[in-house]
């Protein structure tokens, strides 16, 4: 991922420092259980820990010679160590060691995307609350519906993000195996014990069973959680910027002292992080389609999987944990416009109302055929016309046959609309 994405705490977790650095501890922890088996000397085990360390543009250079990451990286090792380091590697494979190191960075990294998530809750708990009783309109398809809530609306993208968490929870878990079984995962070469011991060692479990590698569906749930959450992020914007254009303007991203919205334009103020959130969440599924292509691979392991996975797997840690970093703040500091929501709530004239009227029409007896009839007559004259709604229906003979004028100008009560809102906060757990 470029810099320009990456925050530091995620771009420490995906450096070639770090991933070097838990290879080492594999590499280290193994010989510890190879010397309770009796297979290392303890003053051999202890040179190891004592000289064990790595240089990182020395296994650059080696690699370069050898063409082969891991074995760079052992002679490296070994260079510091001596002789001892001919215990080393010893029953390994180079995916014991990849992919045991690869199961530690994501379950860093989902660690910090789940804190990330954490407080993405705690942002969209309190701005629902605040909003909780700030009446606006619904839109389908884009077009007025019915009245709603502001809060009801942000307490829908909680309601996601809670199931997110726990998404990427069940995600951490499924990353959470290590992999020290040999060359075709028979432990043909070294004893279960030592994948035990390094596994418990590294807060991993030992995969239940393995080829050469461990195998890739559990990589794909990683990824396309992330992308789900992506997903969630994506829609979350997308209301923000939807609701931002000019001729709506119910909400704003926050515009801060200095920020420039265009090159060309000194009026403007854009949605630039919600667009860019939304951008990046592009990237999340497509990375999710190349996560599901990598679960097949030839017999017991080919190599196909591992420049994919090269770009895939830090690119989407690194993507979503800055997607949440930036609406965080969004959501803190959102600019809320309760007049403008009562404007677009009259826009339509109290067509939004139809449905009540309708339904107070069949109380008296109409069928609903019969009664939609007369109200879609009455709603179309209002497009037509600069009457409201109410003032049509209080003179169509038809509606007065059945309703009095309080019976209509009761059904044009909002309060009706958000009646229940604090059962479904409740429900959500935002009470």
């Amino acid at each position: 991922m470029i810099e320009r994405y990456t925050m530091s705490k995620m771009g420490d977790v995906w450096s070639e420092k770090r991933k070097m650095e838990i290879m080492l501890q594999i590499e280290v922890f193994t010989c510890e259980a190879m010397c309770k088996l009796g297979h290392i000397p303890k003053k051999s085990l202890e040179k190891i820990k004592k000289n064990a360390k790595f240089d990182i543009e020395e296994v650059k250079r080696l690699e370069e010679k050898t063409k082969h990451d891991i074995v760079a990286f052992i002679n490296n090792v070994g260079s510091y160590i001596g002789p001892e380091a001919r215990y080393l590697h010893m029953g390994l494979t180079s995916s014991d060691l990849l992919d045991t190191a690869l199961s530690v960075q994501l379950v860093e990294a989902a660690d910090i995307i789940i804190a990330d998530v954490k407080k993405l809750l705690t942002a969209l708990k309190q701005r629902a609350k605040k909003h909780k009783d700030t009446p606006c309109i619904a839109r389908t398809h884009g077009v007025h519906a019915e009245p709603t809530t502001f809060g009801l609306k942000v307490a829908v993208w909680y309601d996601e993000m809670r199931r997110n968490l726990e998404r990427m929870e069940q995600a951490r878990e499924m990353i959470r195996f290590g992999k020290l079984s040999g060359a075709v995962g028979t432990y043909a070469n070294i004893d279960p014990y030592v994948e035990e011991y390094v596994c418990e060692k590294l807060d991993l479990k030992p995969a239940n069973i393995a080829t050469q590698i461990i195998q890739r569906d559990h990589h794909c749930q990683f990824v396309t959680t992330l992308a789900l959450v992506g997903c969630t992020l994506n829609k979350i914007a997308t209301e923000i910027r939807l609701l931002q254009k000019t001729e709506v303007l119910e909400v704003e991203e926050p515009f801060f002292k200095g920020q420039i919205g265009s090159s060309a334009m000194p009026h403007k103020r854009n949605p630039i992080t919600c667009e860019r959130i939304s951008g990046m969440s592009r990237l999340l599924r497509a990375n999710a389609q190349a996560a599901f292509e990598n679960i097949s691979l030839w017999h017991e392991r080919d190599i196909s999987h591992s420049s994919v996975e090269r770009v895939i797997l830090p690119d989407s840690a690194i993507a979503l944990d800055y997607m949440l970093q930036k609406l965080t703040p969004i959501i803190d500091g959102l600019l809320v416009y309760p007049k403008n929501m009562i404007a677009s709530l009259t826009k339509t004239n109290g067509l939004i109302y139809s449905q009540r009227v309708l339904l107070e029409l069949m109380k008296k007896g109409l069928t609903r055929e019969a009664a939609y009839e007369i109200i879609q007559r009455c709603a179309m004259q209002v497009w037509n016309e600069t009457s409201s709604f109410k003032d049509i229906l209080c003179r169509d003979r038809k509606v007065r046959k059945y309703l009095k004028a309080g019976e209509i100008d009761a059904c044009f009560d909002i309060k009706h609309y958000t009646r229940h809102v604090d059962m479904i906060f409740k429900r959500v757990g935002l009470k």
